[in-house]
């Protein structure tokens, strides 16, 4: 007798599944790129409770992936600098399309659907130019190509839709890097990383920039709340004697906060957040420094409530009640005031935990 799930396969796979969901899939509550005990790389659907409910070969090393709003469609993106961006059916675990770039483009390992599901946006490098690109593709029409318009800097990496729907918030790491020279940074002296607010059409609707002083404080992942309010985790690209505060906040048409951890702190994190997240009240915000081996929570005002020192902590998303992190040693921890073990997985995760609706 076949499996309810082993028969929609067969539907997905021949075109004929009529509104396929997530429930199909297992009812994943987060996706994770991971490396496997074979030295293979995979895309990972984890339940809430951190059970293991599909595993999805990738052709190398994954960094994060973009959850479909309602069908069971992820987008795998490469770690930077990608050539990657796999389109795939998480029931069949087939590749329905990969994404390429245009010739001199590459991708900087992000993505976001817009709220119907009708349009997937992408952070690339226009690399001849050095300026920041955001891709367009027809997600609803089989992911053709649409178009590109500048993400307002260099080097965009995280970008998120808006609570309204209608607009994208990235964060430009102000970083200039070249496929040529691999993962070397070219312009550390002139950077200047920025967040811009972009309307679909390309519009540039509002743009924050760091004091100038704090312009290697490269803005490189970020989380929005219901009532758009942007969490922003930075990579600090100067002297570890002066490390600035590494968690803003930012209203659109209002300027950045900057929000420190207490002396020292940033100094333990190696200048270097992997992840941020709201809870899912949106009361706290998590970051986590993988190279200082812990996170931190604060309050939604950068008030430091509580650290967490787990080794290459990085993966970070709300939980049922407060948050759920993942480590590059395969474990999850869920965090509520009190930290607990989740789930442990013979794997490797990679640097996001993303969760799904």
């Amino acid at each position: 007798m076949p499996t309810r799930r082993g028969f929609l396969a067969g539907l997905m796979a021949s075109g004929l599944a009529p509104c396929a969901s997530w429930a199909d899939a297992g009812s994943p509550a987060f996706l994770a790129a991971a490396k496997v005990p074979s030295g293979a790389f995979a895309l990972i659907g984890l339940s809430a409770t951190g059970e293991r409910l599909f595993e999805i070969p990738l052709p190398g090393r994954g960094h994060a992936a973009a959850a479909h709003p309602s069908r069971p469609l992820a987008v795998a993106f490469a770690r930077r600098p990608g050539h990657f961006a796999l389109v795939i059916d998480c029931v069949t675990g087939e590749t329905v399309r990969r994404l390429d770039t245009p010739e001199g483009f590459h991708f900087y390992g992000h993505g976001a659907f817009s709220a119907d599901g009708a349009m997937l946006f992408t952070t690339e490098n226009d690399y001849e130019t050095g300026r920041g690109m955001i891709g367009i593709w027809d997600a609803a029409g089989g992911f053709a190509r649409l178009g590109a318009f500048p993400s307002g800097g260099v080097g965009p990496h995280e970008l998120r839709l808006m609570p309204d729907g209608e607009a994208l918030v990235v964060a430009n790491g102000g970083i200039e890097t070249h496929p040529d020279a691999g993962r070397q940074k070219l312009n550390i002296p002139t950077m200047r990383p920025n967040l811009s607010h972009l309307a679909f059409d390309g519009t540039l609707l509002d743009q924050a920039e760091p004091p100038t002083s704090w312009h290697k404080n490269s803005m490189r992942h970020i989380t929005v709340r219901g009532d758009g309010l942007v969490a922003i985790a930075c990579q600090w690209q100067g002297a570890m004697t002066e490390v600035p505060p590494l968690l803003a906040t930012h209203r659109m048409g209002g300027p950045l906060a900057f929000h420190g951890f207490g002396p020292g702190a940033e100094y333990d994190l190696q200048g270097y957040l992997g992840s941020v997240a709201f809870s899912g009240s949106g009361e706290e915000i998590a970051v986590t420094g993988p190279r200082g081996g812990m996170a931190v929570v604060t309050d939604a005002e950068g008030r430091v409530i509580r650290r967490l020192d787990q080794r290459d902590i990085c993966g970070a998303a709300p939980g049922v009640d407060g948050f759920v992190f993942t480590t590059g040693e395969g474990r999850m921890l869920a965090d509520n005031g009190v930290t607990r073990d989740l789930a442990g997985h013979d794997c490797a995760w990679d640097n996001h935990l993303v969760p799904i609706g």
